[in-house]
């Protein structure tokens, strides 16, 4: 199979093809990205030699080179992690988000329908559900009602990939996880930057009175839920995808400093993000019942592999602060 992983430099995305080079070794696997703030060839430098991988150096929203890239590379199925993802940047700057999130993936599709695409994942996420209160979880019927630019562009890309489906008879799925973490995490998330900023015995900014409740996914169980989607994935279906791992932030920021053996201290409760979310938590019944899909790691092994990891990995950090510091004019 050749596989386009749109976004294949960024976190999550870079995880999924380390993964399927591993898993299949007979697959090519198409690294498409545009290699903005957020994608770091560094995140797959570890199968960037072996024969079954390329890079193609473009934007989602440039249907010229969404083009050539499935002509080239005769792609039979998109996997589409290409997104603006950081919800306060989406608050400072809406437009590019609704670009990059919304018009992007219309470009994918259609270019998809054009090249008769066997198959299209869209990568969504929990937020297109808005905020939960403190009993219940999210299910595939749970209506959308994003509260921030962000949560509303992935909606908004949702709609699309089911109307392609609905309208062309296109064999789209939609996977909506709940907040991953793990290596090569961006420092601008709240897991990696907690860890950076103990180790730096710097203060720990908390939002508010850090309450919010979140659903934590390992990336690389993530990775395995949507390969089975790949193989397994019912023309049309959306499956959610989650841990069973709710913390609050609070409690997640105290255990990386007791991991860390840094004083409470540290922490600086500062003004609550606008629009914030109070609860997210999934419910993937529906993806385990039927695709058989189960998480492996559990929160306390999982964040402690993290944390191991940042600390070993120090140089990647740094770099990626600098590309951060350099493209602050962006927001």
């Amino acid at each position: 199979m050749n596989v386009l992983v749109t976004g294949g430099a960024g976190f999550i995305g870079s995880h999924f093809i380390r993964y399927m080079l591993k898993r299949y070794p007979n697959y090519n696997i198409i690294n498409f990205d545009k290699l903005t703030y957020a994608g770091n060839l560094d995140n797959i430098k570890a199968v960037e030699h072996l024969p079954q991988y390329r890079f193609f150096r473009g934007d989602i929203t440039n249907p010229q080179a969404v083009r050539e890239a499935l002509e080239q590379y005769e792609i039979q199925a998109i996997i589409n992690f290409a997104a603006e993802s950081h919800v306060d940047r989406s608050i400072n700057d809406p437009g590019v988000f609704i670009q990059t999130n919304v018009v992007g993936t219309q470009v994918l599709l259609e270019a998809a329908r054009e090249f008769n695409v066997a198959k299209y994942i869209q990568i969504s996420t929990d937020e297109v559900y808005g905020s939960l209160g403190p009993e219940g979880y999210f299910t595939e019927s749970s209506p959308i009602a994003p509260n921030s630019p962000y949560s509303a562009s992935k909606a908004g890309a949702d709609l699309l990939v089911r109307a392609y489906h609905e309208t062309y008879g296109m064999n789209c799925n939609i996977t909506r996880c709940s907040n991953n973490y793990g290596p090569f995490h961006h420092p601008e998330k709240l897991i990696p930057l907690m860890i950076v900023s103990a180790m730096q015995q710097k203060k720990l900014p908390v939002y508010g009175d850090g309450l919010n409740i979140r659903d934590w996914l390992h990336v690389e169980d993530h990775a395995s839920a949507i390969d089975l989607v790949l193989h397994q994935g019912l023309p049309g279906e959306i499956y959610n995808i989650g841990g069973h791992n709710e913390r609050r932030n609070i409690d997640v920021v105290k255990l990386i400093l007791q991991e860390l053996g840094q004083p409470l201290d540290l922490i600086s409760y500062v003004e609550d993000r606008k629009g914030h979310d109070r609860r997210y938590a999934i419910d993937p019944s529906k993806i385990v019942q039927e695709l058989n899909w189960q998480p492996v790691y559990t929160f306390e092994e999982g964040l402690r592999e993290t944390i191991e990891w940042y600390q070993t990995n120090q140089e990647w950090w740094t770099n990626i602060g600098r590309k951060k510091q350099a493209a602050e004019s962006y927001i």
